[in-house]
């Protein structure tokens, strides 16, 4: 499924998706899911539990992700845009650092 089919689907259809990436993967290395979860030390009911409903922790999923020397896919997810235009970026430096609470 590409990136462009994804925007289009809510977090459930995602995890199944994902679900079935990791198991492509994981068939591609001829890999059992027994193999998947001593390299990636979660359990392999996880495992099975993940590819038919796509529902894991975050954990698993970079877990399974960095035994199957995918984890620097993750590096772009959830980054803040780069500025666009040099005003944005004197925007960005202009702006007050943040402070918890009310003042």
């Amino acid at each position: 499924m590409s990136s462009a089919l994804l925007a289009l689907f809510g977090p459930i259809e995602i995890g199944k998706a994902l679900a079935e990436r990791l198991r492509a993967l994981r068939l591609t290395k001829c890999w059992t899911r027994e193999t998947l979860a001593k390299r990636s030390g979660v359990t392999a009911a996880s495992l099975k539990r993940f590819e038919n409903t796509g529902r894991a922790s975050l954990a698993l999923v970079l877990k399974a992700a960095h035994a199957l020397s995918r984890l620097d896919e993750f590096d772009a997810l959830l980054r803040s845009p780069a500025p666009q235009s040099l005003a944005e970026l004197e925007q960005l430096a202009a702006r007050p650092a943040r402070r918890r609470g009310r003042i």
